[in-house]
């Protein structure tokens, strides 16, 4: 039997300056991965996390 979909979902996290920035300390784009309760949390989700690339802290953004 099938079973039905969950609350909570895995989302991916990724540097929004990473993307536009070319002069960053190496190439490449952080990415995190999460959970977040779709109930709850409709909105795509914007935090603040450390990125290796820029190193320093920066907005991640949800992507699909």
């Amino acid at each position: 039997m099938a079973k039905n979909k969950g609350v909570r979902i895995i989302i991916t996290l990724e540097c929004t300056e990473c993307r536009t920035n070319p002069d960053k300390r190496s190439p490449g784009v952080s990415r995190y991965t999460t959970m977040k309760n779709r109930r709850n949390t409709t909105a795509r989700l914007e935090l603040k996390k450390f990125c290796a690339h820029c190193n320093r802290h920066t907005v991640h953004k949800e992507i699909k």
